[in-house]
């Protein structure tokens, strides 16, 4: 049952919300299909039993209609990493689970996934699915500087901003290049996931060595050095 401040819907929503429906089902199977380098959105709007005009005021581009699809499975892929990282208290254990489903998830479509990536990172600046790809990217990296910062304050240190900041930075790179890697095929017999697991430990470790000690923490262990001086 409706409440007085639920409003149903007008046909017009109703219309726009189906019509963006089937583009991206079509643009999900077309792209699954043939890969994005060989389909095209006349195929795509074909299959969506949509007008060409009618796909461009929803993606303005075959660019967009891949983030439009891709962002969807970045999304999801990130929602299965907090939910594996979320009782780990290791750093390194922790972000490599946050970022496995995203790797796993472009082993399946190599291709596609590299073309999406570079159209977060090249794509025009207007565009309304590369500025969601944008803050999915920015939500991962506030996921990083999370598990690093708990981890600062679990050993008792106080963790430099710009330290974990640009950790956070270098680890989402070193998830990019090991993504690009899937599509180029460099370093084939090289473990994917393990390979970014060293690359993490080492970030983490080099993020945390940066980092000064608390007061209470620096007492604690001026106290023990006095006492084992006087023993």
């Amino acid at each position: 049952m409706m409440t007085m401040t639920e409003t149903k819907p007008s046909r017009r929503d109703r219309n726009m919300r189906d019509k963006r429906d089937r583009i991206f089902r079509a643009a999900s199977e077309l792209l699954a299909e043939q890969g994005f380098e060989a389909v095209t959105t006349q195929e795509i709007a074909e299959r969506a039993d949509v007008a060409a005009g009618t796909l461009f005021r929803y993606a303005a581009t075959k660019g967009e209609l891949l983030l439009m699809v891709y962002n969807e499975a970045f999304r999801s892929a990130l929602t299965e990493g907090e939910r594996r990282a979320a009782h780990l208290t290791d750093p390194t254990a922790a972000i490599t689970a946050l970022l496995e489903p995203v790797v796993a998830r472009a082993r399946t479509d190599a291709a596609n996934s590299a073309a999406y990536q570079r159209e977060v990172l090249f794509g025009a600046t207007s565009e309304r699915y590369r500025t969601e790809a944008v803050a999915l990217v920015t939500d991962l990296e506030d996921s990083l500087a999370r598990i690093l910062n708990a981890a600062a304050e679990r050993s008792g240190t106080s963790p430099s901003v710009a330290a974990v900041r640009a950790a956070s930075a270098s680890i989402f790179a070193a998830m990019h290049l090991t993504i690009a890697r899937l599509s180029t095929r460099a370093r084939p017999h090289a473990d994917t996931i393990d390979d970014l697991r060293l690359q993490v430990s080492q970030i983490v470790a080099g993020a945390l060595s940066t980092t000064t000690q608390t007061p209470g923490s620096t007492m604690l262990n001026q106290a023990h050095t006095e006492k084992e001086k006087n023993t």
